[in-house]
């Protein structure tokens, strides 16, 4: 078996996956079908080798988001997965999808035609922890059902 990069999948579990080649062009894309597919500002994704990401629990579901591209996510929980234009033999997979997202840093913007006007101030906002968001008492009920990251 090739050597195992990084890891991924789903918020739920249902889909997960595994790369076995390095991550090419790590990037975020501000176009509005970005946007939407993400429900986001933007897409955070990195690319590999289409025969080097290998499904190893589940399957995505796959939108035609154009007549040239294909987007892969979870049925289940809706996870955004992948972005692939049908004739690359890359495939992207969506940075926030990775077990271990702090391992891969944009280094490229696209669609900055539609990149939101927010954008260039969400670094000067003010910031706190998920912790001193909740209180206490609620924190104790809370039971995420989030599947852990690592591969299983």
């Amino acid at each position: 078996m090739t050597e195992t990069l990084a890891t991924g999948g789903c918020q739920c579990g249902a889909v997960r996956y595994r790369i076995t080649a390095p991550f090419e062009n790590p990037h975020i894309c501000h176009c509005r079908m970005c946007q939407k597919a993400f429900g986001n500002y933007f897409a955070a994704l990195v690319g590999t080798k289409k025969t080097a990401l290998h499904w190893s629990k589940g399957q995505p579901s796959f939108f035609r988001s154009s007549e040239v591209v294909q987007r892969g996510f979870c049925k289940d929980c809706g996870t955004p997965l992948t972005f692939a234009y049908d004739t690359s033999e890359r495939i992207a997979v969506s940075i926030g999808s990775l077990d271990h997202p702090e391992a891969v840093t944009p280094t490229r913007q696209y669609g900055m035609e539609s990149c939101l006007p927010a954008f260039a101030l969400l670094h000067t906002l003010p910031g706190s922890t998920t912790e001193n968001d909740i209180p206490p008492d609620f924190r104790e009920k809370l039971k995420s059902r989030q599947h852990p990251d690592w591969e299983h």
